[in-house]
């Protein structure tokens, strides 16, 4: 009988290397865009995927100021967060938070489909986002990816 295999760290270079993938962000709707993006930092594109160890590839987004949202959600969609000061609720409107840093909506919507523990937050290291078309990531030859 075959056993389900399990990946290690000692074969973190032999079983799997790690691969970099380029998407263009233009036009893409924010949510779909979100999980294609996490699924690929997780490694569930993978058939070495394994749930405790991190088997992802890194993830680098250009032109993440031309998401698109679907719906009134341009003007109705807030972002929230407690400073946890008493009565210190921070809402941020979608048009704000894109002016101010046009990275971020990609970013938090990848963060909040990731694992809730230090797995995830190592996931979400991998996943660089720029605003424009241009990355600095070039020596690492990325693949394009389309969604």
């Amino acid at each position: 009988m075959q056993k389900t295999y399990m990946a290690k760290k000692e074969d973190a270079g032999i079983t799997f290397k790690r691969e970099w993938y380029v998407i263009d962000a233009t036009d893409q709707p924010l949510g779909r865009l979100a999980s294609k993006i996490a699924i690929i930092l997780q490694g569930k594109h993978k058939p070495v995927y394994t749930p405790h160890f991190d088997v992802g590839d890194y993830v680098i987004v250009v032109n993440a100021d031309k998401v698109k949202l679907t719906g009134k959600k341009w003007e109705q969609k807030l972002y929230r967060h407690h400073t946890g000061y008493v009565g210190h609720l921070v809402e941020i409107p979608y048009e704000e938070l894109v002016k101010k840093h046009p990275d971020w909506p990609i970013k938090l919507a990848v963060k909040r489909m990731l694992p809730k523990n230090n797995l995830g937050r190592r996931m979400l290291r991998k996943l660089k986002v720029y605003a424009g078309p241009d990355h600095p990531h070039r020596a690492q030859n990325p693949k394009p990816l389309s969604l």
